[in-house]
């Protein structure tokens, strides 16, 4: 079976309106040349201190698509767990909430059917030697390294927002999820991963059997404040 052709590219804001995230592939192959422009979209993300540490791994082989998908479904079984536990969120309404927890379900089981599973990575950065730093870094070494731990995404995750973004306007379907990393090991292992490389993120990339947005999305005004915590957003 041959693939789709590629849709004509979308403008950026109906792209970021209509980018859901999407879960059911066909069987069809994805093109290089689709694949490339992703990836040309993503390595044109920032990245802290312009270091541009990521890499990028496109698994197409069936038997390590199907070795990740085993990895992703175990951990998955933690995530369901979590969503059992936790309240529904108020936003959405039970059906919605149900239609979620299917949609997820359904990858859990299905990783290994998209065509493509992006893996998008990230070289490990440690800050220098305490003592080759100034005194006043050294006193809050501790918060550093805290702070290094906590902001290590914001040079990956942008990408990934790019990658979505192409997805969209190339016509093809993906979703970010991160349940692996409960046993990164594992898929490393697979994908012969170097110990200072860290994985960030599972994109199964294919042409989707589902249809786009519009997303439905809380308004501004309930999650924007002015100037401060708890002040309306717009102000008077």
């Amino acid at each position: 079976m041959s693939a789709p052709p590629p849709t004509a590219d979308v403008g950026l804001f109906e792209a970021i309106h209509t980018a859901r995230s999407l879960r059911h592939f066909k069987p069809d192959p994805v093109p290089q040349e689709l694949i490339e422009r992703v990836l040309d979209a993503a390595i044109r993300a920032s990245s802290g201190g312009n270091t541009q540490h990521w890499s990028f791994i496109v698994v197409r082989d069936a038997a390590k698509r199907r070795a990740i998908g085993a990895v992703y479904r175990k951990a998955s079984d933690y995530t369901g767990a979590q969503y059992a536990a936790r309240p529904k969120p108020d936003h959405l309404s039970q059906a919605q909430y149900d239609q979620f927890l299917a949609n997820s379900g359904y990858l859990w089981d299905h990783m290994a059917a998209a065509p493509v599973i992006l893996v998008p990575c990230l070289k490990k950065r440690e800050l220098p030697e305490r003592t080759a730093l100034p005194e006043a870094v050294q006193a809050r070494y501790a918060d550093h390294l805290a702070n290094l731990h906590r902001i290590s995404g914001s040079s990956i995750y942008p990408a990934i927002q790019n990658i979505i973004l192409a997805c969209r306007g190339l016509g093809l379907g993906t979703v970010i999820t991160t349940n692996h990393i409960l046993y990164e090991d594992e898929v490393k292992a697979v994908l012969g991963v170097p110990d200072d490389v860290a994985t960030f993120a599972l994109m199964p990339i294919g042409f989707p059997t589902r249809k786009y947005g519009p997303l439905t999305r809380k308004p501004v005004a309930e999650v924007t404040y002015a100037d401060s915590w708890g002040r309306p957003w717009p102000p008077p």
